[in-house]
């Protein structure tokens, strides 16, 4: 078992998930509408339940795959996923009513819970000081997608809202393809564990996080982030009709822009950031940065200029990654399927959050009665959740090793 076969396939799963997902975001106003018949506000607040139904559906399955992952090995996991996947993008082909959507939406929440399976994959043949390096080389792999998802999507757009989905149907089933003739399974039998439900669902897993170190910190960091950070995939379409009045081409032209953006970030950030600042102040910078980003947001109404504040996003790169090796070093040889189920937990629970705080706000603010016309008012509220994560993040211990040369060791001692 060597990483030459491992990283390739995560990081080719993770591309075409982003390429599946991006595909889909310039289109869905668009097909809310159609499917419900409503117009932009009503699909606004659509969109919000919408986003709050998938994210339930991501919490409660993330934790069970990530057990699931420790069980059974990352290698099933991971292709009953992308199955998944291929079923739910067919459905969304030929869903005609608003329910179907979303059950739609909720299965690419549970099948989008193997991250965690991916994640401990890395994890599983990873040192503890190069996890940041790879992690970021998976973040890469989704800015690239998101480079092609976007486009593919505006173009396929303007030919109709359903034919984004055929193309995310196709690349899911060829990703399985590869990984059932490719992959390698990352876990050896002697290191897996026996599955309980007391520790696979969301109860388990906070019981769980209680009992190691720090972890509960690093979780509500990446929560805060995670909400903050949703105000681009939940808002972006809705917020380009109504603050800058673009096209789906226009849409998914912004997107790849934001991918360019966050696979150079990945790239060349990433790596030199973390060796310079370490883990924690990278993140830091990284949270700073988005934070004013989301304030130009909030007032810009230009399409130069918002083009312009995408520059930065490059070095909002090493937050993801960072925040994912401080959550992995917290885990031992046999819990990183769980740990990282905690980690995905923790976005899902950013993303119970998000709808309500991000979209409703938006939907509020441009409703016919809303007291002022702000389709940016969502990022100013990202914004302040960014503040928040990085208040949460400062206040972390720090953790200590006694070596980071061994891919696989027990948990790090904690200091204040």
């Amino acid at each position: 078992m060597t990483a030459s076969r491992t990283i390739p396939f995560i990081v080719a799963t993770i591309f075409i998930d982003a390429v599946g997902f991006g595909i889909i975001m310039p289109v869905l106003p668009q097909l809310v509408m159609e499917v419900g018949r409503i117009d932009l506000p009503h699909a606004i607040e659509v969109g919000a339940w919408i986003g709050l139904v998938m994210a339930v559906a991501t919490f409660l399955a993330s934790p069970v795959l990530g057990n699931l992952s420790d069980r059974f090995g990352r290698r099933r996991v991971l292709l009953l996923s992308l199955a998944g996947l291929t079923i739910d993008y067919a459905l969304l082909t030929v869903v005609g009513t608003l329910p179907w959507l979303f059950v739609a939406r909720a299965l690419s929440g549970v099948f989008g819970g193997s991250y965690a399976a991916a994640q401990a994959a890395i994890a599983d043949i990873t040192k503890p000081a190069e996890r940041a390096r790879n992690f970021g080389f998976v973040g890469a792999a989704f800015g690239v997608g998101f480079v092609a998802g976007p486009a593919i999507g505006g173009f396929l757009g303007e030919i109709g809202p359903r034919a984004p989905f055929v193309a995310a149907a196709i690349l899911a089933a060829a990703n399985m393809l590869y990984g059932l003739f490719i992959f390698p399974e990352t876990l050896p039998p002697e290191r897996r564990r026996a599955f309980d439900w007391r520790r696979a669902n969301p109860l388990g897993a906070l019981q769980t996080m209680r009992g190691l170190p720090g972890m509960g910190g690093v979780a509500s960091v990446l929560t805060l982030w995670q909400i903050a950070s949703l105000v681009y995939p939940m808002t972006w379409s809705f917020y380009c009709i109504a603050q800058l009045g673009w096209t789906p081409g226009m849409i998914g032209a912004s997107l790849a822009a934001v991918g360019v953006m966050i696979a150079l970030g990945q790239a060349f950030v990433v790596g030199p950031m973390v060796a310079r600042f370490g883990e924690r102040d990278a993140a830091t910078i990284g949270i700073l940065i988005a934070v004013a980003n989301y304030v130009g947001f909030a007032f810009v109404t230009s399409t130069w200029g918002a083009f312009l504040l995408l520059l930065p996003v490059a070095l909002q790169a090493p937050v993801q990654p960072s925040l994912n090796a401080l959550m992995s070093r917290r885990a031992t040889p046999e819990t990183q399927g769980e740990v990282q189920g905690i980690s995905a937990m923790a976005m899902g629970l950013g993303q119970l959050v998000a709808p309500i705080v991000l979209t409703g706000t938006m939907a509020y603010f441009t409703a016919a009665k809303a007291p002022v016309h702000f389709p940016g008012a969502a990022f100013i509220v990202s914004a302040l959740f960014g503040l928040l994560a990085i208040l949460m993040l400062r206040r972390l211990p720090r953790v200590t090793r006694t070596s980071d040369d061994a891919p696989n060791q027990m948990p790090p001692s904690v200091t204040a």
